[in-house]
């Protein structure tokens, strides 16, 4: 697995507020996705998602992996924890949260298949 940075994810208390200050800060242009402000960013080179009402703000980052159930395999196999994969996201592909042995946390992306 080459393990890229492929997508990062924003949890913020605030969605609307979040949105403001990274549209302003870096210019990114925003795609609204759902609704309370929610959607993601389209940075120089990924894609960065942003949701609300998160209790722990912060970024979460995660990484490309070609088969996402095999790299699932590999997280346990290793000692670590996964949660369950979420449904394949059009245009944006099928996400799994994740922790190493000590509980840094961390994400695998599996791009679209299409």
């Amino acid at each position: 697995m080459a393990g890229e940075v492929s997508y990062l994810e924003i949890g913020a208390e605030d969605a609307a507020v979040s949105r403001t200050f990274f549209e302003q800060l870096f210019g990114w242009s925003f795609h609204p996705m759902g609704s309370n402000d929610e959607g993601w960013f389209q940075t120089p080179s990924i894609k960065a998602g942003l949701h609300g009402n998160d209790s722990e703000p912060q970024f979460s980052i995660f990484f490309d992996v070609p088969d996402l159930m095999t790299a699932i395999s590999k997280v346990k196999e290793l000692g670590g924890k996964v949660d369950e994969p979420g449904p394949e996201e059009p245009s944006f592909g099928q996400f799994c949260s994740c922790q190493d042995p000590q509980g840094v946390r961390f994400g695998l992306h599996q791009l679209p298949k299409n």
